[in-house]
């Protein structure tokens, strides 16, 4: 209702006496009652207010009377926490001890603090001073928290001087040290002192095989000047002819004219002859050209072909010799061009996705090229007029039909190597070096040397111009001129030498 007037003495008693014979007992101490009259309703409400100067001394007793408790609790918890610490399991020690039943005074009192401190690592965290509030003149929270605090870290003092359990792995500075000195060591070393784990597992399976042994003083290192050459990969390219050696019969042609009714080898070498001069106008690799020959032999080998698709054959099987060796390959176009606009460009890209398919993309081959490379490089001495001679007479091997299925690639490129040796009168015409690295002798080289030879002699009135031509100009020192070696020519020879 709305409050009256303040009502008197009198009216005080009144309201007084209302409440006992309703069975109440007034509490006057430090009380005073206001009488509230509701004009409406004539009710009463009785309103209490404390006395300022009592509440101030009974908050004050009550403080008194909480510390002195806190403080007993706290000494008993403190050597409670001390006992159980020294009790427990060495990998518990760490753990502090904390009362599970506070009151809502320690509550509201760690509250407060944990607004005005900063986090402490977790093996510091508990009931500590606030450093902050002593600071400003603040009471710490208890006397007891404080105890609490102290043996929890007591105990953990105590628990660093026992011995760790042995189960227990502990990162030492000693180990720390141990491993820095190691990094200073491995980073000191030098590059050129580490070897490589192949070379090492190299030397130790040959030391087990009982082939370390100094080569002959009749062989030379031809690898030696490139030794600092990574490029060069001189620890394992004897390896990597080794494995040429082993593979080369799987990508060799055998006769298989018989096979083909339409064709004859005097067309294929007609053939052959054109793409030498294609190779030339494309100013292609060498590479690339020993590649499409082996492609060509290998896909007539096991396809019948008509004669008007010959050629189609060879322009697409360049195609895509260009397309595995060079960086810049001829496009489509340029080869029906260059083939006189006698097929269509679909025609090409169909022949060369049904070559694909017969040789089942298998074109990683040893082509007579990369035993070249080696051979004259062990041709020790050599130069430009021996390599040129070298190379002319191995593609003249490869224009002639006999000479391309009868010889393996290997034994073609070592015998252009020994007939090239003899036509310069180069001595001695097979060194121990050629053979060490070839792996052949002259006995084994001597009847495909002699055809190489004839197919020299027999270049100049030959009706394929192409690859005579090509080898006659100054840039390649015009070896296709010069006389053909006597020696290999149809007179037997004695011992190989001319």
């Amino acid at each position: 209702g709305t409050p009256g007037n303040r009502s008197s003495g009198d009216e005080v008693g009144h309201v007084a006496q209302r409440i006992r014979e309703r069975g109440y007992e007034p509490r006057c101490r430090g009380f005073e009652y206001i009488h509230i009259i509701n004009n409406d309703e004539k009710s009463y409400r009785v309103a209490t207010r404390r006395n300022p100067e009592e509440e101030e001394a009974r908050g004050s007793r009550l403080r008194v009377f909480l510390s002195s408790l806190l403080a007993t609790i706290g000494g008993a918890l403190g050597q409670v926490v001390e006992q159980e610490i020294e009790e427990e399991e060495p990998e518990m020690a760490s753990r502090a001890i904390v009362p599970q039943h506070e009151n809502n005074v320690e509550v509201k009192q760690k509250n407060a603090i944990a607004d005005g401190r900063n986090r402490r690592v977790l093996q510091d965290i508990g009931n500590f001073v606030n450093e902050r509030a002593a600071a400003q003149g603040k009471k710490p929270i208890t006397e007891g928290a404080v105890v609490v605090a102290q043996a929890v870290k007591g105990a953990q003092r105590k628990q660093v001087d026992k011995p760790k359990p042995e189960n227990v792995i502990v990162i030492s500075s000693d180990e720390k040290s141990e491993k820095s000195k190691h990094v200073t060591k491995r980073q000191g070393s030098s590059r050129k002192d580490v070897k490589t784990l192949t070379s090492i597992l190299s030397a130790r399976s040959k030391a087990a095989c009982g082939l370390v042994n100094k080569l002959n003083d009749s062989i030379d290192n031809i690898d030696g000047a490139d030794a600092g050459n990574e490029l060069a990969v001189t620890e394992y390219v004897d390896d990597i002819y080794k494995f040429y050696k082993l593979t080369e019969d799987e990508g060799r042609v055998r006769d298989y004219m018989d096979l083909q009714p339409d064709i004859n080898a005097k067309m294929r070498s007609i053939l052959v002859d054109w793409l030498i001069e294609v190779h030339r106008k494309f100013e292609l690799m060498p590479e690339t050209l020993y590649l499409t020959m082996n492609i060509v032999d290998r896909f007539l080998s096991m396809k019948v072909v008509r004669r008007k698709e010959l050629q189609l054959v060879g322009i697409s099987a360049m195609l895509i010799a260009c397309k595995y060796e060079e960086i810049w390959a001829p496009e489509v176009n340029d080869f029906v061009f260059i083939s006189d606009n006698a097929y269509a460009r679909e025609h090409v890209l169909v022949m060369e996705k049904t070559i694909l398919d017969k040789l089942e993309w298998y074109l990683t081959v040893p082509t007579p090229y990369v035993f070249l490379v080696r051979f004259i490089k062990a041709s020790v001495p050599s130069d430009d007029k021996m390599e040129d001679l070298v190379f002319y007479l191995a593609e003249l091997g490869l224009v002639q039909y006999p000479s391309a299925v009868s010889y393996c690639p290997s034994m073609l490129a070592a015998a252009a190597v020994y007939a090239a040796r003899c036509t310069l009168g180069e001595s001695p015409l097979w060194s121990e070096t050629l053979k060490h690295h070839t792996g052949y002798s002259v006995e084994q080289l001597i009847e495909c040397a002699k055809l190489l030879v004839k197919f020299h002699s027999t270049a100049a009135g030959s009706k394929l111009k192409a690859l005579y031509r090509k080898f006659s100009s100054p840039d390649r020192n015009a070896v296709a001129l010069l006389a053909p070696a006597k020696c290999l020519l149809p007179i037997a020879i004695d011992d190989g030498e001319c």
